[in-house]
């Protein structure tokens, strides 16, 4: 009789302790994960580019906040915001404050769903759901002050990646082509065609709305022009018709986040679901996407928090990505 009741005992107490560590312990193992990818010309020399997403930021998240601050003494040639900064409508000036070192440094930058809508209670039931989850939301929902957090990313000289192409003068590394979406997962993606005509520089990419020339460049600096034909492909959500045009379009590097990197994974096994269209074994890290002939480098980020309403993670830590791009081989 006490064997048949320890064992539903103990199957309690194991599950008990384990919501504990997803929720009290792992939410703060804030790691860094690098990667290197052999993509630029072989005179260029290596770009350092930082990819912060899905920080979910909630007023007094004071362990996260130093820490995705301290992330700025990287000193990055780069920074790329993928989306979903916020988890509450009054973590804004938070989130500002948090990133402001880093805002210090060039970047670009694309939104979520939770940074234009406040985050809701849902049936997590519905995550189990594979295919295309997409869908503009079926009713109105009460929105954030995203303005302000755009208005501000932007003042500082980052680039607003939506539904635009735009170009970015990186010192010492010369022009950075650009290519981004807004969220797929509401349906806001609107992938961006090559313009008709070149711009005024002869590029064929203009400046961002609300971009004028990065106030940081420094005119005496030395511009490598070994990077010019590389564009990046930025987009918060990975669907793949998002990933299947950047792709096809000869984009050689995407970056993205919205999975969570599966967010609970199971050891030895990985992510269970990625809340969109994508498989499993891509959640997170970096993977290869192939379409119209053409072969991309995909980064996916595990971001670096939660929703307010489901602040846990196992076997899936919070995350930041620092990712170097090299000359390759001749």
């Amino acid at each position: 009789m006490r064997r048949s009741i320890s064992i539903p005992l103990g199957i309690m107490a194991a599950g008990t302790a384990g919501l504990a560590y997803a929720a009290g312990v792992e939410t703060n193992l804030y790691r860094l994960r690098r990667f290197s990818i052999p993509l630029l010309a072989p005179e260029a020399q290596p770009f350092r580019i930082l990819q912060l997403s899905d920080i979910h930021m909630v007023p007094g998240q004071r362990r996260k906040q130093a820490w995705l601050s301290s992330l700025a003494e990287l000193r990055p040639d780069l920074v790329v915001n993928t989306g979903d900064n916020l988890s509450h409508p009054d973590a804004v000036p938070e989130v500002l404050r948090t990133l402001e070192p880093l805002m210090a440094l060039p970047g670009v930058f694309v939104f979520g769903s939770n940074d234009y809508f406040q985050a809701s209670r849902l049936n997590p039931a519905k995550y189990l759901r594979p295919g295309d989850r997409s869908h503009a939301p079926r009713r109105k929902r009460a929105e954030n002050d995203w303005p302000a957090m755009q208005a501000a990313f932007t003042k500082a000289g980052w680039l607003d990646l939506t539904n635009t192409r735009a170009t970015l003068d990186v010192p010492g590394h010369g022009a950075l082509k650009f290519v981004g979406v807004d969220d797929a997962h509401v349906r806001r993606d609107r992938y961006p065609a090559l313009p008709d005509t070149e711009d005024e520089n002869g590029d064929g990419y203009g400046y961002s709305d609300g971009y004028s020339s990065n106030e940081r460049q420094n005119d005496d600096s030395p511009a490598t022009e070994a990077n010019d034909a590389l564009t990046i492909g930025v987009t918060h959500a990975p669907y793949l018709r998002v990933l299947d045009a950047m792709a096809a379009d000869g984009v050689p590097l995407i970056l993205a986040g919205h999975t969570h990197g599966g967010q609970l994974c199971v050891p030895f096994y990985g992510a269970l679901v990625t809340n969109c269209d994508l498989d499993r074994a891509r959640a997170k890290g970096l993977h290869t996407h192939t379409a119209g002939g053409h072969t991309a480098h995909l980064h996916v980020s595990a971001g670096c928090g939660a929703s307010r309403y489901a602040p846990v993670r196992f076997a899936c830590p919070p995350e930041a990505s620092l990712i170097t791009l090299l000359p390759h081989a001749s």
